[in-house]
């Protein structure tokens, strides 16, 4: 086996697709609750998530303008979590439901939609 080029341990940043920032930047900041760190411009606005910045901004080509990658986000209750999104008026593509058994515990997810109609997702581990 060769040694890797580089030896990457994390990631710094994440960047969405979001056309219209004000409404992302609510949605993310409003309905998630992540932190709200600052915004460069009309154009761009950054989150915390967990150590990971979350960059959303316009697509700068056509070639960058489609959905994002899925993320996932661990919530201790997901019924609670999915009951606070529709209360919210989030769409839901799916509720909560059984996604894997382990071992060990069920892995349980919802989907649901951002407002640039991204998909992302919330997962809960029961043991």
């Amino acid at each position: 086996m060769s040694t890797p080029v580089l030896q990457l341990k994390a990631i710094a940043q994440i960047a969405i697709n979001a056309p219209d920032i004000p409404a992302s930047t609510a949605f993310y900041r409003d309905i998630l609750g992540l932190k709200f760190l600052f915004a460069a411009g009309e154009r761009l606005a950054f989150f915390d998530c967990g150590g990971v910045r979350l960059m959303l901004d316009h697509a700068s080509e056509p070639e960058f303008d489609h959905p994002s990658s899925i993320l996932y986000f661990p919530v201790p209750d997901l019924d609670a979590a999915h009951a606070a999104l529709v209360a919210a008026g989030v769409t839901i593509e799916r509720a909560p439901q059984l996604t894997a058994r382990m071992p060990d515990h069920e892995l349980w997810m919802c989907f649901f939609r951002d407002p640039a109609h991204n998909l992302l997702a919330l997962l809960t581990e029961k043991r």
